[in-house]
């Protein structure tokens, strides 16, 4: 019973990490762009946030600089396919290379570096129920923090006129256009709110989760959070059980490996990108519902004027 109480809290931690990066992969995608560079984004910000922690002492200031990092490549990436209509594929694969060389140039002289003691998160009284408390309640707060991310962003885009105005982009760029909406200004702002939240994402990972840099070490999270969006097809709650979906799989394979199952380590390596593998196939076989469900204008380029 507590050793399922343990899979169910580390699947809640790690699950955090692909459901923070895959709303702001939804946020982006719901204004009609697609950014192929969580990756490098993630990695950038990863060895951001770690560097500033260990200067600084303070994991507020060095999720900061993840958000930071996160945004201002982001806004690299909105610069280049919004207003110089650069292909949005080709552009966001350039940037999860160009973070993925980057980070690991800039984090060699980190690599076996500490960060300080690490506090211990537990919400008193509720902490000491039976199974829920170890699971539910000793979590550090960004977990809760993702849920709360949900919601606002749920709330965001299907409550508020801002939202509404986003997806209207998302949907059809040209009528929002021709109504007097500011068009790419709107979707940069998407994009760097996304690039943001990747950022945080990857902070997160260095800085809480593991906490340590070593080059590479996102490890394909960010494609996982990318594939995240179709799966949940583009709504937010969907993202977030998702995440949690892969991030189980993912501690199953440490938990099996801790009780002695004779299966070789490379295949419980594989479970994650296998599932997802699985997940988009079986997504894949219904285009219609793919279709009706996903932004029409996603990955299309917008001229106003034409």
């Amino acid at each position: 019973m507590n050793e399922m109480a343990l899979l169910l809290g580390a699947t809640l931690s790690a699950g955090t990490v692909l459901a923070i990066a895959g709303l702001g992969l939804l946020l982006n995608e719901r204004a009609g762009i697609i950014n192929l560079g969580a990756e490098g984004m993630m990695l950038v910000a990863a060895i951001a946030g770690f560097a500033t922690g260990v200067h600084t002492g303070s994991d507020a200031l060095a999720l900061l600089a993840g958000m930071a990092a996160g945004a201002l490549l982001a806004a690299a990436f909105g610069g280049l396919v919004i207003w110089f209509n650069t292909n949005q594929y080709a552009t966001g694969l350039a940037l999860s290379l160009f973070g993925a060389g980057f980070s690991a140039f800039v984090g060699i002289s980190y690599t076996q570096r500490q960060l300080g003691e690490r506090m211990k998160f537990e919400i008193p009284g509720l902490a000491d129920i039976p199974f829920i408390g170890p699971a539910l309640f000793k979590q550090h707060p960004m977990v809760y923090g993702a849920m709360l991310l949900t919601i606002a962003l749920a709330w965001f885009l299907y409550r508020s006129r801002a939202g509404l105005v986003l997806r209207a982009v998302g949907e059809s760029p040209e009528a929002a256009h021709a109504l007097g909406y500011p068009v790419r200004r709107i979707r940069l702002a998407a994009v760097m709110a996304g690039g943001a939240l990747c950022g945080l994402a990857g902070a997160y990972l260095s800085v809480i989760y593991t906490p340590l840099w070593v080059e590479g070490m996102v490890a394909g999270r960010g494609w996982i959070a990318l594939a995240l969006t179709t799966f949940a097809t583009w709504r937010p709650a969907r993202v977030l059980l998702g995440a949690y979906l892969f991030g189980g799989v993912t501690m199953l394979q440490f938990h099996l490996q801790g009780e002695g199952v004779q299966i070789p380590s490379q295949w419980l390596t594989m479970l994650p990108y296998l599932a997802t593998i699985v997940v988009l196939v079986l997504i894949s076989r219904n285009p219609t519902w793919i279709r009706v469900n996903m932004p029409a204008s996603l990955g299309k380029p917008f001229f106003p004027g034409h």
